[in-house]
């Protein structure tokens, strides 16, 4: 492809002509950390916060659980963080090797793993410009390649870490950059808070709603404890041979759990599809729209109403209510209950559940109309938290395309 004017090829991509390439080396100080050893005896011991691969998350720090560590006088200078420093792991899984985030000086001292490399940056990088580096396309690339993969995780050593290729504007462009993403970090961040509070809310409003603690406004009169087998029909699903493709291919939709957690409230898609000839030579049964469908096993708890006709695996439940039982109220009732069933499930290979126990299952029954409003008041608060949730994947997605403008040149702010 023939380059534009003004641009170059190079090891961290096409970037402008006045742009420098170096490795991360020439403008970096990559420091190793302190490795964990409890064999050692400690002269002059000092008990300090301790920053961990778990602590360090792609964009940001996780300092929910910071662990402590004794290190001696002597180490604390030489393994400490500092304010600004950029925080890289040596581990994880591959798409995440590199991962960072900078140290903003929240606990003081503090020292960092040695599966968690300080890359202290010098005259002529700006920590903020590396840290947004380090999401690009040639970043991300050069970790895939120089990772050293295992059975499930993958590592970088220090000296491969410095041979990371950074395409290098003026200090003035890095500063601009990087200060144009970070106000769409901030922006991302506001909206991660606000969906948790809105989470919280909704959480709470379901404990609060379907239990008759509260009560939505013209409604009155006592609530009726009902088992759920006398209000219900359930029906297990099933799964035809895999390995005759007669069975598999039609036009009969057959949920699976990963339907189930991908898919939400309300199934309207499948993975995978049956035949009629592979729906007759199975356990599975036609389910009508408007079934709610619970997962017995695997992802124990999880909930989803049925939005066409459609058939099941074996590890989900089929409910269809009576008419004294709302469909969504009941998605409510038993998402509400997700926490706890884990408890309940019978233990085995994996924890399951059975359908007499979900048939004893025993819920507060208000009137229908009643039912109808806080599934409704409910799904109001689902849909704002979709919408929000929306909001924010478009301005990942924003970021991503800055990201691809700025960090190649081909959109100057300066």
């Amino acid at each position: 492809m023939e380059l534009t004017s003004g641009y170059k090829r190079t090891e961290a991509g096409v970037i402008p002509d006045d742009w420098d390439v170096t490795h991360l080396a020439k403008v970096a100080e990559v420091r190793g950390g302190i490795a964990k050893n409890s064999n050692v005896t400690i002269l002059d011991p000092i008990s300090v916060h301790y920053l961990r691969v778990a602590n360090v998350q792609d964009g940001f720090l996780d300092l929910s659980d910071l662990s402590k560590i004794e290190i001696s006088q002597q180490d604390l200078k030489r393994y400490s963080v500092l304010p600004g420093d950029v925080l890289m792991n040596e581990g994880g899984d591959l798409d995440k090797l590199g991962r960072g985030a900078i140290w903003q000086g929240g606990f003081s001292p503090c020292v960092h793993q040695n599966h968690v490399f300080v890359v202290r940056c010098k005259s002529q990088l700006l920590p903020e410009y590396l840290d947004v580096w380090t999401g690009t396309q040639p970043a991300r690339k050069f970790f895939l390649l120089a990772g050293k993969q295992t059975t499930n995780l993958a590592s970088i050593s220090k000296s491969s870490l410095g041979e990371l290729p950074v395409g290098l504007p003026s200090l003035s462009e890095q500063r601009v950059i990087a200060t144009a993403l970070s106000d769409v970090d901030a922006l991302l961040s506001g909206l991660e808070r606000l969906i948790a509070k809105k989470r919280d809310l909704k959480q709470a409003a379901m404990q609060q709603l379907l239990t008759g603690q509260s009560r939505l406004p013209g409604f009155s009169g006592k609530w009726e404890v009902k088992r759920l087998g006398e209000l219900t029909e359930m029906g297990s699903g099933g799964t035809p041979l895999s390995s005759v493709s007669a069975y598999y291919d039609g036009d009969i939709p057959w949920v699976s759990i990963s339907d189930m957690t991908k898919g939400g409230k309300v199934i309207e898609s499948t993975e995978r599809t049956l035949t009629s000839l592979g729906l007759a030579n199975s356990p599975a049964q036609l389910f009508p729209a408007g079934t709610v469908l619970y997962a017995m096993y695997a992802s124990l708890g999880e909930c989803s109403i049925a939005g066409m006709p459609l058939c099941t695996s074996q590890a989900i439940l089929g409910i269809r209510t009576d008419s004294n039982l709302n469909a969504e109220f009941l998605f409510y009732f038993l998402t509400s209950l997700k926490t706890a069933v884990k408890s309940l499930g019978q233990q085995g290979t994996q924890s399951n559940l059975n359908k007499g126990m979900v048939q004893d299952f025993r819920l507060a029954l208000p009137s229908l109309s009643e039912q109808v409003a806080i599934a409704t008041a409910l799904s109001d608060m689902d849909a704002e938290l979709a919408a929000l949730e929306a909001r924010r994947d478009k301005t990942r997605a924003l970021k991503r395309a800055m990201m691809q403008e700025l960090l190649t040149g081909k959109t100057r702010l300066v």
